[in-house]
């Protein structure tokens, strides 16, 4: 297969012809049909993540088709549209078990302990735990972009702050978490205050959902 190669930490990478993934006896090979960008992928890059094992294929926030299952897979087929989680849980310890996947004892993350998704193919372990199947009418480029952003923000949200119709959720910082986290506690109901330094991403955090905003570059 085709990936998204480094060899050395903060050097670019290149294009390689790469051995194809296989899946591991509970995983499955996922074809990558479309994967995002994320800050952590830099982070990785540049050597932050004392995770990572070089030569490395980058990229944890995908979407794409089943094409391979291994032998104790139940749930999942060749053909399923899905997406995955970046902190991919066992399934089997107290954090997965009490619903806490993503502090997982054991959790591996593709594109940071293992190889990614800036791939045509990339392996995901523990699939019947792991794997979420996509609405038919949901566009790949669509479910990739959810990636850490929501998740992150959807946990916060509604997980952790409990967010009710008409109560007011102040969101500091309109980048792709921040802006996640407007379009989810709006949703939700809430008035939504986006707080950010640049009126353009205040301007668009409106557009979303936010009912005020506040330039705190113009704050005494």
């Amino acid at each position: 297969m085709k990936a998204v190669v480094f060899e050395k930490f903060g050097e670019a990478p290149t294009i390689q012809t790469v051995p194809d993934p296989k899946p591991a006896a509970d995983g499955v090979v996922i074809k990558v049909e479309a994967t995002g960008l994320c800050r952590s992928d830099w982070h990785g890059w540049m050597g932050h993540d004392d995770g990572i094992t070089l030569p490395h294929v980058p990229g944890h926030e995908l979407a794409g088709v089943v094409v391979a299952a291994g032998k104790q897979v139940s749930r999942w087929k060749a053909g399923d549209r899905v997406t995955v989680p970046f902190a991919v849980g066992c399934g089997r310890c107290f954090e997965c078990t009490s619903g806490n996947h993503q502090v997982c004892e054991h959790q591996t993350q593709p594109g940071f302990t293992g190889w990614g998704s800036f791939a045509e193919y990339v392996g995901i372990e523990h699939a019947d735990t792991n794997l979420v199947r996509l609405p038919e009418e949901m566009e790949y480029a669509t479910a990739a972009s959810l990636g850490c952003r929501f998740v992150t923000s959807f946990r916060a949200i509604v997980d952790q702050g409990r967010v009710k119709p008409g109560e007011w959720v102040a969101v500091h910082g309109c980048g792709g978490v921040g802006l996640s986290a407007i379009m989810i506690a709006s949703s939700m109901g809430a008035n939504v205050i986006a707080i950010d330094l640049t009126d353009e991403k205040l301007e668009f955090a409106r557009k979303i959902g936010a009912v005020a905003t506040i330039n705190a570059s113009t704050c005494l």
